[in-house]
């Protein structure tokens, strides 16, 4: 009977002995907030003006498109008045009429070289707050628009 109770006692003790569990490797933030004043007031306009114009696209239903030199190949194609008049169709009955836009953060994304401008959108609605983001490369060009509900939390989506 002792032998049975040491024995088991042996199996219960190696059987609990602690695994050690891989944790994943979590990578730094190479995301960065940084100060309004550290960027240049040419890519806080250029960011204005194109984040605006589109957004005014909903009270005009007239949208000028991108050249080359103020974006990307693929912003330029995947931003066109069709994909705007939907989008604008749910804003306008949602948010009302399109007013102005807040810049409110600044990030740089080390990762794509990017700077991302964070800014609130306003309507004449107060139902929600939204947020649009405008990514610029570094050659100045747009090189990415994403609208979402505003959060006070940046979170790194894109």
């Amino acid at each position: 009977m002792k032998k049975l109770i040491l024995t088991l006692s042996i199996i219960v003790f190696v059987g609990c002995k602690s695994k050690k569990i891989d944790t994943p490797v979590i990578e730094e933030a190479k995301t960065v907030k940084i100060a309004l004043s550290e960027t240049s007031s040419f890519q806080k306009d250029r960011a204005y003006e194109l984040g605006k114009r589109i957004l005014m696209t909903c009270n005009t239903s007239k949208f000028k498109p991108f050249t080359e030199a103020e974006a990307t190949t693929s912003v330029i194609n995947n931003i066109t008045l069709e994909k705007l008049s939907k989008t604008c169709a749910k804003y306008r009955q949602w948010y009302g009429t399109f007013k102005d836009l807040q810049l409110i953060e600044i990030y740089k994304d080390a990762d794509k070289n990017t700077l991302i401008f964070r800014y609130k959108a306003l309507y004449s609605k107060k139902v929600a707050n939204k947020e649009l983001r405008v990514y610029m490369d570094d050659t100045n060009k747009i090189a990415g628009i994403k609208s979402m509900d505003w959060i006070d939390l940046f979170e790194k989506k894109q």
